[in-house]
Formats: structure tokens, C-alpha cells, sequence
């Protein structure tokens, strides 16, 4: 699968496709293993795949941290903002 597609599937379905293609990745070794496997490139092929799919994970859950902590740091300078209005309205 391309990057750009992985790119347009939430983080679940990113780590559906992992799980696929680790499993494929597995019958593939099996398949060598018991030398029934005439492709061997499949192994390089899927193996990569694998590390394009987990890399567009880790770019997500990165993004999604960060959008998580930018929004800390709103609300956190919100109820600030909040804090102070209601100090100077009791000076006054």
C-alpha cells in the first residue's frame, strides 16, 4: 500500500494494516521455510511495508500528542486569563 493511502486512514485503520501485513509477513517466512516460497522478494517487499505503515502510525499518534498538549496549553492560558480578570475585579 502507498504512503499516501496509509496517510488517509485514521490510526486504527493504520494498525489494522499493520497487523495484516505482519501476518502476511508471516506466511511468507513459513512459505520459505518449508521452501515452498518461489518469490523471495515478497519478504523484502512486505517487510518494508510494514516499516512505511508503523513510521505513518507514529506520525499520527506524534500529531495527535502534540494537538493534545497545544490544547492543554490554551485552556491552560484561558483559565489564566480567567484567574487574573477575577483578581483585578476584586481590587476594584
Amino acid at each position: 500500500m502507498k504512503a499516501a493511502e496509509l496517510r488517509q486512514k485514521d490510526v486504527a485503520g493504520v494498525k489494522e494494516e499493520v497487523k495484516a501485513l505482519q501476518k502476511a509477513h508471516f506466511g511468507l517466512r513459513m512459505q520459505k521455510g518449508t521452501q515452498q516460497l518461489n518469490n523471495t522478494s515478497q519478504l523484502r517487499t512486505t517487510r518494508r511495508s510494514i516499516a512505511r505503515a508503523k513510521t505513518i502510525l507514529a506520525e499520527k499518534q506524534a500529531a495527535k500528542i502534540e494537538q493534545n498538549s497545544q490544547n492543554a496549553l490554551k485552556n491552560q492560558s484561558y483559565f489564566e486569563h480567567l484567574r487574573c480578570s477575577t483578581e483585578k475585579q476584586r481590587k476594584n
